[in-house]
Formats: C-alpha cells, sequence, structure tokens
C-alpha cells in the first residue's frame, strides 16, 4: 500500500491559490471602477466635474428670477443651481493683483454676478445634479446669452470639468488679463481643499 500524505494538501492550496486569485482581480476591479468615477473629470486645474445623478432628473429647464448667492452659484424657483462648465472664486477668498495687492475676488465674483443679471428672469437649462444635490445648468439671460460663458469670458471664474466647454473664455480671459488673471490667484478648487 502507498500512501501519499501530500496529495490531499496539494488540492486544497491549488483551491486557496485560485481563491486568492480571485480576490485579488476583483479588489483590483472595484478599486479601478471608483478611481475611473471619482477621477472622470479631473481638468487642468484639477478640477472634478460632479454630474452624478441622485434621485429623479431635475426639470429641462428652470426659469425665474434668481437670488445670488457667490459666483458660481444662484437659487431659481426655490432651487439651488449651480453653474455648469465654470468654477468662481469662494466668497472669502482674495486674489492678488498686477502690483501685488491682495483683492476680494471671491466679493467681485459675485458682486458681477449680481450686476449682471440686476433683477432680470434668467432661463437654465439643467444637466442633472452635483454631489450636493444642487441642479447642474447653464444658465441664460435675454440680450447677453449664456451667463456661465461670460463669467469666465470676464475673468471672475475658471472653465470647470472635464468638457472644457468654456476653455476659449478661459483662454480670451487670461490673454487679456482681465479679472482674476490681471495678478495671481489660487484656483478655486485647491482654495477650497485649503480652508476646509
Amino acid at each position: 500500500m502507498v500512501y501519499w500524505p501530500h496529495r490531499r494538501h496539494e488540492g486544497w492550496g491549488r483551491i486557496q491559490r485560485i481563491n486568492l486569485t480571485a480576490i485579488v482581480v476583483l479588489a483590483i476591479l472595484a478599486c479601478a471602477a471608483v478611481y475611473s468615477v471619482y477621477h472622470r473629470g479631473t481638468g487642468k486645474y484639477g478640477y472634478r466635474h460632479w454630474t452624478r445623478h441622485v434621485g429623479p432628473s431635475p426639470a429641462a429647464a428652470i426659469s425665474g428670477r434668481p437670488w445670488v448667492i457667490d459666483g458660481d452659484t444662484i437659487e431659481v424657483a426655490g432651487m439651488r443651481v449651480r453653474l455648469e462648465g465654470i468654477d468662481a472664486p469662494e466668497t472669502e477668498q482674495s486674489c492678488t493683483d498686477s502690483r501685488g495687492q491682495p483683492w476680494p475676488c471671491g466679493r467681485t465674483a459675485t458682486r458681477e454676478l449680481k450686476a449682471l443679471i440686476a433683477g432680470r428672469d434668467v432661463t437654465c437649462s439643467s444637466v442633472g445634479y452635483d454631489r450636493y444635490r444642487r441642479v447642474l445648468a447653464v444658465c441664460s439671460l435675454p440680450g447677453t446669452g449664456d451667463i456661465n460663458a461670460w463669467m469666465v469670458r470676464q475673468g471672475f471664474a475658471v472653465a470647470y470639468g472635464y468638457g472644457g466647454t468654456y476653455q476659449a473664455e478661459q483662454d480670451a480671459a487670461q490673454s487679456a488679463r482681465r479679472g482674476i488673471w490681471a495678478g495671481t490667484f489660487l484656483p478655486p478648487s485647491q482654495w477650497r481643499r485649503s480652508h476646509r
């Protein structure tokens, strides 16, 4: 009679190796999926574009007289609307002018958006929600057109997100040294990270 003490353990080791391989492969795939979702919107300045839908889609168009919250957020018809494709300096953010002097670029961006709207009704075409459940939208005014583009073109916001929708407007503002491009500034997303 031949006794093979190691045969029983050989099969068990093969099963363990197969299970371990499957677990490692699944973990790598899960990490890749999370990385893809999280970073799919990283743009030129490290911005992330949050267009993840949470709940039902917003109405296709929202219109009414807005309340300006800051340089890229308004409230229209009871809905908080984030201007899609742009990122304005935060309310408390300061920038530096061409002489190296600080100026309140965040408050200025808010003031310029209020002056542009001047109590008129806006129409916003929604594209989804951001992670804070704000409606993401491109808003326009009669006679002015795309408010989002105007904010970037005047140098009171930067192009934001992976689509690069307002990159041409940003390039024009930067070349003309308008608004925040007249001096130096931290990209708003970077400013937020350092002021959490």
